[in-house]
């Protein structure tokens, strides 16, 4: 961090030239990911403006161009007509007014007419460095052009510290009103959500009030990324509370969860009928992201960055890169949880069923594990020298865990290497992804999942596993278009 000049860090594009060789200079890393959303240059985080419209998936990330660091923030472009092959479209949102002069930050996106409306933060700071959060609107028309919407749709709320980002914007159906839930934290520090209410999409937003979330007026510092989805008759709360530790999640302070319940939008109370689960049990989930319902499409899908607020990933970083987001996933809710599967159609991805016997393991893999409900144990990239990572259930305790302390590379360590959840039945079932550089664990036909970054040396390549489980293995074809795209 101590390399990155002011200059750099605030710099936005000017010209392809400027990035053409960091992109290619990626394009030689052995952890660059085959089938996962990952930058052409710099680094990525939060997924934002996720929306099906016109037989495409629309789909921005977060992403500061020129390096492994959290610079001044632009939106880039990436679409899909499966959720599995992606292509590049290039830069959407750029720093470049007054209203977001110090970064493009996240948000959400509305499906109006024929144009999608971009709902984002804009970061402003004035010549004395005081910060000032805008919610801002612009419209993607049917061409492909993005125009920015000159002035903001409101500013921040008195009484609340500057952290009110990431607008979700929701359309109720029961009264027809226009809603922007931002993620907040009041003047003692502690997370909270506003809501902002209006009958048109694009305007006379007013603030409602502070939601009130009985029961969770204590549960950690700013909540990132808010959503509100409907299923059925329940609304599930999406919020990612920061500086708070949790059972399970040795010393990591950011998580991204839910609480199942009811929102009233007129009363600005949201009512559990539950507690907080997290969405994801492994080492790297944050800022999740559903897509916008639209006519075309009602199911949910969920897509996530593959990363944490204040992790740091060593091995990308030294090649000047950092960040991917998760496969995209099918959410159900079932009892009391939400389930989670993988998009139907990964399995097209499958090129070469492997010889389980050989012990190999590919750099883009899949298994597909079916166990008996006792003891298990999974380990992936061995070699000699290092056990790898380890996947273990005790059938005794029900407590599955992850621990990736044996990997040769180890990172984020103070933040704990090891994971660990209770499952409410027996194991029987796993679903795996391997890309290269990152880990995905569908557990019991998506009960729960796990999901990791890892960064496996050239000689740690094989795996072993318990005797008692039966196993498919998969090498993977590659699926995100490589190209460059400005």
């Amino acid at each position: 961090m101590n390399e990155w000049s002011r200059e750099t860090l605030f710099k936005q594009i000017t010209n392809e030239n400027e990035l053409r060789p960091l992109y290619e200079s990626i394009q030689n890393s052995a952890y660059k990911q085959s089938f996962h959303i990952q930058p052409i240059s710099g680094l990525l985080n939060d997924p934002n403006g996720f929306i099906y419209k016109e037989g495409l998936w629309h789909l921005f990330y977060q992403w500061f161009p020129f390096g492994p660091v959290h610079g001044l923030k632009h939106w880039y472009h990436v679409v899909s007509s499966d959720l599995i092959h992606w292509k590049n479209l290039g830069v959407a949102l750029k720093p470049d007014t007054f209203l977001d002069n110090k970064g493009v930050y996240s948000g959400s996106a509305l499906s109006v007419g024929d144009d999608i409306y971009l709902y984002y933060t804009g970061n402003h700071r004035s010549e004395d460095w005081v910060r000032t959060p805008y919610t801002c609107l612009a419209k993607l028309s049917l061409d492909g052009t993005i125009t920015k919407i000159k002035d903001a749709l409101f500013g921040p709320v008195k009484g609340f510290t500057d952290n009110q980002r990431d607008p979700k914007i929701i359309h109720n159906k029961e009264d027809g009103r226009y809603y922007i839930l931002l993620g907040a934290e009041d003047e003692h520090n502690k997370g909270c959500l506003l809501l902002f209410g209006s009958d048109h999409p694009d305007r006379d937003f007013s603030f409602i009030n502070k939601v009130l979330v009985p029961g969770y007026e204590n549960f950690g510092n700013m909540w990132e990324c808010p959503s509100i989805e409907r299923f059925d008759d329940k609304d599930v709360l999406f919020i990612c509370p920061q500086n708070i530790f949790l059972p399970g999640r040795s010393y990591a302070k950011h998580h991204n969860g839910y609480i199942i319940g009811h929102m009233d939008y007129s009363e600005a109370v949201f009512l559990p009928e539950g507690s907080y689960h997290e969405l994801d049990h492994g080492f790297d989930f944050y800022a999740a992201s559903c897509a916008a319902n639209t006519k075309s499409c009602d199911k949910k899908i969920l897509i996530g960055w593959m990363g944490n607020s204040d992790c740091t990933y060593p091995v990308t970083d030294n090649e000047s890169w950092s960040g991917c987001l998760t496969l995209p996933r099918e959410l159900k809710l079932g009892d009391r949880r939400l389930i989670q599967t993988p998009v139907p159609g990964l399995s097209a991805l499958r090129v070469k069923e492997l010889d389980p016997s050989s012990k190999d393991l590919p750099a883009k893999a899949e298994f597909e594990i079916e166990t008996d409900g006792k003891d298990f144990y999974l380990s992936l990239f061995k070699n000699r020298r290092s056990r790898g990572l380890m996947i273990s259930f005790n059938s005794y305790s029900k407590k599955l865990g992850v621990d990736r302390s044996g990997l040769s590379n180890r990172f984020n360590t103070d933040w704990g290497e090891s994971r660990t959840l209770v499952l409410e039945k027996e194991l029987t079932h796993l679903r795996i992804f391997i890309d290269h550089s990152s880990l995905e664990i569908f557990v019991n036909n998506g009960a729960a999942v796990m999901s990791s970054r890892i960064f496996p040396t050239e000689h740690e390549t094989q795996f072993e596993i318990s005797p008692n489980a039966d196993f498919k293995l998969w090498e993977l074809a590659d699926s995100m278009e490589n190209n460059f795209i400005l």
